[in-house]
């Protein structure tokens, strides 16, 4: 058996939302921006009602082992190169075609997991809670999970379900690339 299962994990760590003015003193997932964000932006978001902070701790030791940071978002007509590729989307995602201009997500504004713990899964656990976190009691009729992923994270995403909203080969001038979840891919 995987030490770090579904099962262990669930039984052995806990995720909660970080708290108002509760600051992490140490974390290094071996990306300075990520480290920073958790240790001293975090609370600023939070405050700022901008993004929400939740934490993976260890029940035992409090230790925290990876963090994900949450904010509204949607999938837009603006999202994509044309309309015609925006209506391409709708078609394929909506059977009955709601015709709307953009469509309700949330935004996975970071994701770390600490050094020591990369290729345990953990990732790919958090993400899992994510997406069932949404799924099992939508709160606010969220039909899609959007990130902003550098380079180095899309094969992450991608081995994760997530796919690229810009189907296009044209380079952006951006340092990242936009992919989403559709949370109704879970259902069938």
């Amino acid at each position: 058996m995987d030490k770090f299962s579904r099962e262990y994990l669930s039984r052995n760590y806990s995720i909660r939302k970080l708290q108002l003015g509760e600051t992490i003193k140490s974390f290094d997932c071996g990306d300075a921006d990520l480290n920073d964000f958790i240790i001293t932006e975090a609370p600023l978001y939070r405050k700022a009602l901008l993004a929400v902070t939740y934490v993976m701790r260890h029940k035992e030791t409090d230790q925290i082992i990876g963090y994900f940071s949450l904010a509204n978002d949607r999938v837009s007509v603006t999202d994509f190169k044309d309309k015609t590729e925006f209506n391409r989307f709708r078609r394929c995602r909506f059977v009955n075609e709601k015709r709307l201009k953009s469509y309700p997500a949330v935004k996975l504004c970071r994701l770390g997991v600490k050094q020591s713990m990369h290729g345990k899964k953990i990732g790919r656990f958090l993400l899992n809670f994510i997406k069932s976190y949404f799924l099992d009691d939508n709160k606010t009729g969220c039909r899609f999970l959007t990130v902003d992923a550098y380079p180095n994270a899309v094969p992450f995403y991608e081995k994760n379900d997530f796919l690229p909203l810009r189907n296009d080969d044209e380079p952006l001038d951006i340092p990242t690339q936009l992919l989403f979840f559709d949370l109704r891919d879970i259902e069938e």
